[in-house]
């Protein structure tokens, strides 16, 4: 039985994989700041599924289990005292860090979201990382990073894992191989600061010998997971909003609802997918398999597959009848890309994913369907904009994190 902490486990991702580990025998700790639960307030949005207050979480997974999570409200990124005082205590074996604001689209809404975004994502993983040293614990940090910090102008070539081997000359002809971090070229602050958290891991792992792993995750789709259909208050999160709300999830939803399918642009961007379900075993596969102290940042791709955004839309509109609809794209990005990603590690560790064709309509669609009631059409569209020429177009701004703050006090 291993001592796993998961940082951001109340949320999409953490949550689920917090059950999956509790209920393969692992003993485990949630630290949250619920920052995910307060931006729904600030952006006047909710999860399509209903989500139960944290106390109510933990126990019906007592009671559909008879295994107990903790959970300790805490704030990596701006309470880094306590985060030292409670890793020198607890020592766990294990760390996932999921807890980073993780929507590309909030992170470009304004000035104060992206100063919120740079401080709490590089603040958080920055002060885990110095207290990991500091303690000189051997815990293997397991940190959900994402496809997106290569960006997706790409020709096609494919992504490796991490590391890309290069032949450099010097003035004499005299050629030296190396072995670099794959160029990043994040397309929103978001992915910068995914971007930033890889030369984070990198100078932790060569200067003080940390073990980190480093999970380069697509677009995840899905709901629900074998734990989180146990009981109701277990429900993961349906995010459908611009903001939040994945590609899928906001095509299910309008289709659904009998809108269009709103596709940015031509639909020619490419990108890579992977379910939910899929996601908590790679990070249980992760675990598993954790790199030697002194090794260099163990670099996985977590995917299951590619698709353009219009050919998407066209496989929803198959299964559903629903038409679709161009619509210009708030993005700054390229109209077409092609892209390839290797997911051979996984692969090799067993991973057979779910397809996107295979299982759209076993739970997805279903879950969209029986909580149609709780959606707010208005904030389907996307609404935050790359750059400031379309200013005039931008909806009312809400207060950012900051501002909300300060109103607060």
């Amino acid at each position: 039985m291993r001592k796993i902490m998961i940082l951001g486990g109340d949320g999409f991702c953490g949550w689920p994989t917090a059950l999956h580990l509790s209920a393969r025998g692992d003993d485990v700790t949630i630290l949250d700041n619920f920052s995910r639960r307060d931006i729904d307030a600030e952006l006047g949005i909710q999860s399509l599924t209903p989500i139960a207050e944290p106390d109510d979480r933990i126990a019906a997974w007592e009671e559909v289990s008879g295994r107990r999570l903790k959970m300790v409200r805490l704030d990596i990124a701006r309470e880094p005292d306590r985060l030292m005082g409670l890793l020198d205590v607890a020592r766990p074996d294990v760390i996932v860090h999921f807890a980073e604001q993780r929507a590309a689209p909030y992170s470009m809404r304004s000035a104060d979201h992206k100063r919120y975004t740079v401080d709490n994502n590089v603040s958080g993983t920055h002060n885990l990382l110095a207290t990991l040293a500091a303690l000189e614990l051997e815990t293997h940090l397991v940190h959900l990073g994402t496809m997106g910090v290569y960006g997706y102008d790409g020709d096609g070539l494919e992504i490796p894992e991490g590391y890309l081997d290069v032949t450099v000359k010097d003035r004499d002809g005299r050629q030296f191989d190396r072995s670099v971090l794959y160029p990043t070229r994040p397309g929103s602050v978001y992915h910068l600061t995914k971007s930033i958290d890889q030369l984070l891991f990198q100078f932790y792992a060569q200067n003080d010998g940390l073990k980190i792993t480093d999970l380069h995750q697509g677009i995840v789709w899905g709901t629900q997971t074998e734990q989180t259909r146990l009981h109701p208050a277990l429900i993961n999160r349906f995010d459908y909003d611009g903001d939040y709300g994945t590609v899928l999830n906001r095509f299910l939803m309008q289709a659904v609802a009998g809108h269009p399918l709103t596709v940015h642009g031509t639909g020619g961007q490419t990108r890579a997918f992977i379910n939910i379900q899929d996601t908590v075993h790679c990070v249980a596969l992760a675990i598993d398999n954790p790199p030697k102290g002194g090794e260099r940042v163990k670099i996985i791709n977590q995917v299951a597959e590619v698709h353009r955004v219009r050919d998407l839309a066209q496989l929803v509109a198959e299964v559903t009848g629903a038409e679709v609809e161009f619509v210009d794209n708030p993005r700054r990005e390229a109209a077409e890309n092609d892209l390839a990603v290797s997911n051979a590690t996984f692969r090799a560790l067993g991973l057979d994913p779910i397809l996107l064709r295979d299982a759209l309509l076993d739970e997805t669609l279903e879950t969209a369907d029986k909580y149609l009631d709780r959606h707010d059409p208005d904030r389907i569209p996307a609404t935050a904009l790359w750059t400031s020429g379309n200013r005039p177009g931008i909806p009312k701004r809400v207060p950012g994190p900051r501002e909300r703050r300060r109103a607060v006090s």
